[in-house]
């Protein structure tokens, strides 16, 4: 019976090869789920974990900053907020930050306004509380505008810090107070229209104040009425029409024609 030589000997997979003679020690086996970590792909691993983890903040500080955001757009404001934005426009005037016609129209914005976040957009471009103040326009020089036999028309755009005059003897006299700087927040006007007209054009908003006496004349307030309570601008006119026209109007009824055709044309932009 013939015998077979040594058959040779089988790895399998559960035993580690042998060495070979000659050859350095086997490494050990490195288990991937509990290497520490190391290399290139370990620290890509923790930079992809810290950009993940800082782009989580920033999303979240945004969310946090629209979110804000959002809550003013939907929180109602209440009677002091407006109040105290209607304080914080007249500091405005006084520092020569808003015109006559900006002032009255952001009052009458704040009165109508119906959550915070309409109160945020009046004030978006103003500054602060305890800013150094603007450079206010310079003093109106000119306080008393006449016309006799003739034509006066004057767009003030100074300060005014006292009361105007307005005559007009067989004679047109316009006044537009529209750009001017009004710090106290009132103007008092005295008029006297002898066979002659004279009219007084003033932001949409304010409060006109109209005494005194006409003979053979007509005088007469075309503007809007201001919120009920509201503390607007005044414009307080004294005025004596012997056979003359004293006329007080807003923008709004200054150029109705005008206002019509802007505001045609802002909706079919």
């Amino acid at each position: 019976m013939s015998q077979t030589g040594p058959q040779p000997e089988r790895h399998t997979a559960s035993r580690p090869p042998e060495r070979r003679r000659g050859a350095g020690p086997v490494p050990e086996p490195v288990d991937v789920t509990t290497a520490p970590d190391t290399g290139r792909a370990s620290g890509g691993g923790r930079a992809s974990d810290a950009g993940r983890a800082s782009g989580t903040g920033r999303a979240s500080g945004t969310g946090r900053a629209n979110d804000t955001g959002r809550a003013n757009d939907t929180v109602r404001a209440s009677d002091a907020e407006r109040e105290a934005v209607v304080e914080r426009l007249r500091i405005a005037s006084v520092e020569g930050r808003l015109t006559f016609e900006e002032l009255t129209e952001r009052t009458e914005a704040a009165y109508a306004a119906v959550s915070r976040g309409d109160l945020e957009l009046i004030t978006a471009d103003l500054p602060g509380m305890g800013a150094p103040g603007a450079n206010p326009a310079p003093v109106q020089v000119k306080r008393r505008f006449s016309a006799v036999m003739g034509d006066c028309k004057e767009r003030i755009v100074g300060r005014i810090d006292g009361p105007l005059e307005a005559v007009s003897v067989m004679g047109d006299v316009e006044l537009d107070l529209r750009g001017a700087q009004v710090p106290t927040g009132e103007v008092h006007i005295c008029v006297t229209a002898v066979m002659g007209d004279v009219k007084i054009i003033v932001p949409d908003g304010v409060s006109v104040v109209l005494t005194g006496h006409n003979f053979l004349g007509d005088r007469r307030v075309a503007v809007r009425d201001p919120h009920p309570g509201a503390r607007v601008p005044v414009v307080r006119v004294t005025a004596t029409a012997v056979m003359g026209d004293i006329k007080i109007v807003d923008d709004e009824h200054h150029g109705p024609l005008r206002n019509a055709l802007t505001t045609w044309w802002k909706d079919h932009r």
